[in-house]
């Protein structure tokens, strides 16, 4: 299934943070945080909202971090998505 977002809003999928902590202790799923690093799935076309213009920055396939409780979460083919607007990502991640 296709998803396509509306005007300055994304797709994005959160990345599995580690369940293992640096000296090797196992994190059970309660002890987790939820993760804010995730990668973009789908990318609306920006437009004139609210009277102005929104270029979007985003693009598929970049790695973002996000707004720990920002966006409103989904299942789409049996998978967890978030759709949030753009305004709530705070950077780009580069490999």
């Amino acid at each position: 299934m296709k998803i396509k977002p509306l005007f300055d809003r994304i797709v994005i999928q959160e990345v599995q943070s580690q369940t293992k902590t640096a000296s090797g202790l196992v994190l059970p799923d309660s002890a987790q945080e939820k993760p804010q690093m995730a990668k973009v799935l789908a990318v609306g076309p920006g437009g004139i909202i609210d009277g102005k213009e929104i270029v979007m920055q985003i693009q598929v396939g970049d790695k973002v971090l996000f707004n720990k409780y920002a966006g409103s979460q989904f299942k789409l083919d049996g998978e967890e998505v978030t759709i949030l607007k753009q305004s709530d990502v705070l950077a780009i991640v580069e490999d």
